[in-house]
């Protein structure tokens, strides 16, 4: 703020309109003062709501990526398991194949009417439901995290 001079008329403090001048002046500084010093609380006021609101944000971020990277986790373990699950699906199929080849040739050396089911490819249709007359059920517990 600028220095406010204060006029010193010798006849301007016994004049009403002077006084009345000055009176005005100082209510308008004291105004414009309490007008700043509001100004400057709701400036700080914002200012601290910004900075908890970036910490909600920050905390709220670092729960994300650490829900986040233990979803990737998780899926890289249910993926990995998967895999050996197909690598024993396709063994077992082919230990099957080669019992049916066998039994086939049994069948036909022992004249003896072997009927041998085929075997689906459970690779090939893995969509199908192995038993397609049985609903399936989930609850929303499943899909939350």
């Amino acid at each position: 703020m600028g220095s406010v001079q204060k006029q010193t008329n010798s006849g301007s403090d016994s004049d009403p309109r002077y006084a009345q001048i000055d009176e005005r002046k100082r209510k308008r500084m004291i105004s414009n003062r309490e007008s700043a010093r509001r100004s400057r609380m709701r400036k700080q006021k914002q200012m601290e709501d910004l900075v908890n609101e970036i910490s909600q944000l920050e905390n709220a971020n670092a729960m994300l990526r650490q829900h986040i990277a233990a979803s990737t986790q998780r899926y890289i373990e249910l993926e990995s398991a998967n895999n050996v699950v197909r690598a024993q699906a396709m063994e077992l199929t082919d230990r099957l194949r080669s019992l049916n080849s066998v039994l086939q040739i049994w069948g036909e050396i022992s004249e003896l009417n072997v009927e041998i089911p085929e075997i689906p490819d459970p690779l090939i249709n893995s969509w199908q439901l192995p038993c397609p007359g049985q609903p399936i059920t989930a609850s929303a517990d499943m899909f939350q995290m």
